[in-house]
């Protein structure tokens, strides 16, 4: 019911209101005493104040009136024309004696829905600037999530934005997130004693068990010893059982089949529907960069599994290389002596299998040489020697070197180099290898017939081009490089077998290669000598009709200022 306060002591005054207002149903009440007057609108203030002006406080009453509901209509009962300045600011109406009583009636219920309407705005207002700060402390959240892959980080993060969204009096947060155990993480705004923490630790073990009813749950909870972490925000006041008898919320924290635990929100005031969906909001924001941070620790782990088990492939290969080297180079010596004919007389029988063996133990030997190759460079200890070199002296030493085993398979190798080409810095020995390397190959896998050139020429690096397999390599490269390239007439590689090619211990699949064996080390450790020279490697290829690999090395900057 409408409820209207008359302040006037003009009996003539009261009675007209009283006949206007209760012929109305309006609860109609009248004061004339300051002191009352001010402590009943204390505690409950009406929705309208009439007040007369011939009463004598007006002034004072209307200031009181002002600084204690700021909401309530005033209005003041003229009985002269004129009105005091200080008067009308404060007032919300007025009524005259000349008024009718509809006129009186209009101007009151105008007057009621004003302040309804102000009502509606103000509540509006305050829902809107509600869910303006709801929505920050969840963006605000959202971000903290994205910027971490901390488990213990986003479980704060979450537990920190439904204290900024629903300020909670406790939260009670099972963690499943640590490698050793669980641990159960509670947030309270006052002291909790050993009572209520085990009261507590019963209600989340019972409602992680309602969770997987039917299922088997990731862990056992025991209530003896389950683990706690408490962070109270003002110890000096304490929670009672009545805390149970709060309104709550529940929750899991899970995505799919990853369950990282559950939450569970207490607070004295009763939660509206906005703080429900925005509680479930956090508890399924944190789900995802917590399977994310999961993820991400399960590549750490297996990072560090997989460089271990590298460390010891490569100790183990070093190992077996030097003690395979020993009784090979007593093999070796063995069969030079055998074959130099001072053991007795060789038959051309034994000369064929001493020859044979010969040849295996040099293949033998190879191979033992690339592995330990293989295991200097990948522990750094390959040793360098860097000097101002010519590429086209190392082209014609390695020409000379495979010109007779290449003719023996009826291949023949040329070359075509650059004239007055720039020095390079470089490790002669170790550009011989690599040369070796790829011709050696060219060899193994170009038919009888065929030929096998190498080149030299001097390039810019802008005018390099190469397939997109290998565009990364060389997007990085400025100023001149001295490029050499093995073209052969072989079996060729497919396409997407181009970057496979330098992986360790690869052979494309061809029953040539099968047939011609190997380790399949013999590119990758060129690879790896040409990055010590700050220089690339990479091929071109189509099946059946050749390869060509190339590799650059930066000309020598003493040359080309030359």
């Amino acid at each position: 019911m409408i409820r209207i306060l008359l302040v006037s002591e003009d009996n003539n005054e009261i009675n007209r209101f009283k006949n206007i207002f209760t012929k109305s149903s309006y609860d109609f009440e009248v004061m004339s005493d300051e002191t009352l007057i001010c402590d009943l609108i204390s505690v409950e203030a009406p929705d309208i104040i009439i007040i007369d002006t011939k009463f004598p406080q007006t002034k004072d009453l209307n200031k009181e009136i002002k600084s204690i509901c700021e909401n309530t209509i005033v209005i003041f009962a003229l009985s002269t024309p004129s009105v005091e300045k200080d008067l009308i600011k404060f007032a919300n109406a007025f009524i005259t004696e000349e008024m009718t009583e509809d006129l009186i009636l209009s101007t009151i219920n105008v007057n009621l829905r004003m302040k309804n309407s102000l009502e509606m705005l103000s509540s509006s207002n305050k829902d809107l600037a509600d869910s303006l700060y709801r929505l920050n402390a969840l963006y605000t959240t959202s971000s903290q999530f994205a910027g971490t892959l901390d488990k213990s980080k986003l479980i704060n993060y979450m537990i920190e934005g439904m204290d900024k969204a629903l300020s909670f009096s406790l939260t009670c947060t099972l963690s499943l997130c640590t490698d050793e155990e669980p641990v159960l993480i509670l947030n309270s705004l006052y002291e909790l004693s050993d009572e209520l923490i085990t009261a507590i630790k019963l209600r989340t073990i019972l409602n992680f068990n309602s969770l997987f009813e039917g299922k088997t749950p990731p862990c056992e909870l025991d209530i003896d010893t389950l683990k706690v972490e408490k962070h109270i925000k003002y110890p000096a006041s304490r929670f009672t059982f009545t805390l149970f008898q709060y309104d709550n919320m529940f929750a899991p924290i899970s995505l799919g089949e990853n369950f990282f635990g559950c939450i569970e929100i207490f607070k004295e005031t009763s939660f509206t529907s906005e703080d429900a969906t925005c509680f479930q909001t956090i508890a399924q924001q944190v789900s995802l960069p917590l399977k994310s941070a999961t993820l991400y620790q399960e590549i750490i782990e297996t990072n560090a599994k997989l460089e271990r088990l590298e460390r010891l492939k490569s100790e183990f290969i070093s190992i077996v290389s030097h003690e395979l080297r020993t009784p090979l180079t007593s093999i070796k010596n063995s069969l030079d002596i055998l074959m130099s004919g001072r053991c007795g007389e060789i038959t051309p029988a034994s000369e064929k299998f001493l020859t044979m063996a010969m040849r295996n133990v040099q293949r033998l030997s190879g191979i033992i040489n690339d592995l330990l190759d293989l295991s200097k460079i990948e522990a750094g200890k390959m040793d360098f020697h860097f000097a101002p070199t010519n590429i086209n002296t190392v082209i014609s030493y390695v020409k000379s070197a495979l010109s007779e085993v290449a003719k023996t398979k009826g291949l023949n190798l040329v070359t075509e180099e650059f004239e007055n080409i720039p020095d390079i810095t470089a490790d002669s020995r170790r550009l011989e290898q690599v040369l070796t390397n790829l011709v050696s190959n060219a060899i193994k896998f170009t038919p009888e017939g065929k030929t096998i050139t190498i080149s030299s020429k001097l390039v810019n690096a802008n005018d390099i081009k190469v397939n997109d397999y290998f565009k990364d390599s060389i997007k990085n490269l400025s100023g001149e490089y001295v490029e050499v390239c093995v073209k052969d007439e072989g079996i060729g590689i497919e396409s997407k077998n181009l970057l496979h090619a330098f992986d360790k211990f690869a052979q494309i699949e061809n029953s040539l290669s099968r047939k011609a064996g190997g380790t399949g080390l013999g590119l990758p450790i060129a690879k790896q000598l040409l990055d010590a020279h700050k220089g690339v490697i990479w091929c071109d290829s189509e099946i059946n009709k050749g390869s060509k690999f190339y590799f650059i090395i930066p000309v020598s900057k003493i040359a080309t200022q030359v």
